[in-house]
């Protein structure tokens, strides 16, 4: 599929197009005019009509006929209409910010062509907004794609890539960047639209990891269909959430503090099938590295250990779910990978 312009690029582009094309055809009719009516050659002609319409009075090449000096005021007359008409364009952009938001959205392009495993969260709202902000400190690349212009400046603040349009749409998303994504998140307030942006994704990128918002609970179901790998409620959360903290505000402290402590993760980790860790044992695996723990062990079958026993033996692609400092969680996914 080629790449096409949005409707609000061509927007900008339009109020510079015609005085560019009128000074172009100021050119044109220069240098013709000056080829015919004075026998000029090509060269000669186009110095005539730049230093005309420049007006940086170099001079005649030759005396010119009455002719040729009616025609030079007619070249004057539209290029001053030529020159003033782009300048006043110009003035405009510069001055509403157009032209600044429009250097800034190539450089977003550019961003975006160069990143390779990343992020797609679609919507900025209160939701998209806490997830880029996670994503963002934990070091991963993220792109944002948002159609309501007035969150630009905004979203330019963040510092992160994004892209003002529709996500609906699939072009977009191949702007984004989708088949190189690791990951996407549909934030979107209307669950219709989460369904639709999860089946474009799912068949532009089968290996892509969605999670999708669902504002109701009759929506799980759809975008599960539709191809979202987790779907997650704001409401039922929240709900849950409040739920724990009435029963069991400790756990839910520990948890906290695991979220927010500068050296303490929990993290997931797959073993690959060349990593030293097949055929080890959880005691063994977590001995050279203080503090580390592995809470969870889920076997490619789906047979999940919660907790795994100390002689529990690891085995190619399990997933491990581990707790400990960020430098020893660092070391023990070099050794899982």
């Amino acid at each position: 599929m080629g790449a096409k312009r949005s409707a609000r690029s061509r927007l900008l582009a339009s109020p510079v197009r015609l005085p560019v094309a009128l000074l172009a055809f100021t050119l044109v009719y220069g240098t013709a005019g000056f080829m015919v009516l004075e026998g000029f050659g090509f060269v000669d002609a186009l110095y005539m009509t730049v230093t005309t319409l420049t007006t940086v009075g170099f001079g005649e090449i030759k005396p010119l006929g009455t002719g040729g000096r009616v025609f030079t005021l007619s070249l004057i007359v539209i290029g001053v209409v030529a020159l003033f008409s782009l300048l006043a364009v110009l003035t405009s952009l510069v001055a509403s910010g157009q032209l600044g938001r429009s250097f800034l959205r190539r450089s977003m392009r550019q961003r975006i062509d160069g990143l390779r495993d990343h992020y797609i969260v679609c919507a900025f709202g209160r939701v998209g907004r806490s997830a880029v902000a996670d994503l963002t400190a934990e070091g991963a690349e993220v792109v944002v794609v948002e159609v309501d212009a007035s969150k630009e400046d905004e979203l330019a603040a963040a510092g992160v890539p994004f892209i003002i349009d529709d996500p609906t749409r699939e072009e977009v998303l191949e702007r984004a960047g989708i088949a190189r994504a690791k990951g996407l998140l549909c934030a979107v307030d209307s669950d219709a639209t989460n369904v639709y942006i999860t089946l474009l994704a799912r068949a532009r990128n089968p290996d892509l990891f969605i999670i999708a918002r669902a504002s109701s609970p009759e929506s799980v179901e759809a975008l599960q269909r539709a191809g979202s790998d987790r779907v997650v409620s704001p409401y039922r959360l929240s709900g849950a959430r409040m739920a724990a903290l009435a029963l069991r505000p400790a756990m839910l402290e520990f948890v906290d503090m695991v979220s927010v402590a500068p050296e303490l993760r929990i993290e997931e980790l797959v073993v690959s099938n060349r990593s030293p860790l097949v055929d080890a044992s959880v005691r063994g695996a977590c001995a050279p590295y203080e503090g580390v723990m592995i809470l969870a062990v889920r076997s490619p079958d789906g047979q999940l250990l919660v907790p795994p026993r100390a002689e529990t033996v690891l085995k190619a692609n399990d997933l491990l779910i581990v707790v400990g400092p960020q430098g020893a969680l660092s070391r023990l996914a070099e050794q899982a990978g």
